[in-house]
């Protein structure tokens, strides 16, 4: 079975990266993101589906989940999102191209709500490092794979 890539591309630093490599194993694509992005750009380009959706809090999230079959691969930052696609019987990515994994999700959400209470209370905590070549070539690689043995 093919799987549908769909793209969580709301400030997505790799959209033409998947957008290539899903071209290269001819796998359909859904690129989601509110309607503050310029999504036009790719639309109807070799299977590239778009999806504009409300600026509503996890808008993309939801429009991404109810589409999702077992097998697909989700690019997305949001850890959230990672959860309710593991779920689903599919495959999560970060843009750095690391793997989200059932064995490893709860204990990353449990650390999110703890930064977010932190922040709450007025703390800081110190946000994510600069994105670098190495990020992107990490992610072209195992999006390559995670294609690859989903197909």
């Amino acid at each position: 079975m093919i799987p549908t890539l769909y793209i969580d591309a709301d400030a997505c630093p790799v959209t033409r990266d998947a957008l290539a490599i899903a071209r290269r194993h001819t796998v359909p694509t859904v690129l989601v993101a509110n309607t503050t992005q310029n999504l036009s750009r790719y639309s109807g380009r070799g299977g590239v589906e778009c999806i504009e959706v409300s600026g509503g809090r996890d808008a993309a999230d939801f429009a991404i989940v109810e589409r999702l079959k077992a097998g697909d691969v989700v690019v997305t930052g949001d850890i959230g999102l990672a959860a309710m696609v593991l779920g689903r019987g599919a495959r999560a990515i970060s843009p750095r191209g690391r793997l989200f994994s059932p064995g490893t999700i709860d204990m990353e959400l449990e650390v999110r709500h703890a930064e977010q209470r932190h922040r709450r209370s007025g703390g800081r905590t110190k946000g994510p490092s600069a994105f670098e070549d190495e990020d992107r070539e990490r992610f072209r690689q195992q999006l390559a794979r995670l294609i690859a043995e989903s197909g």
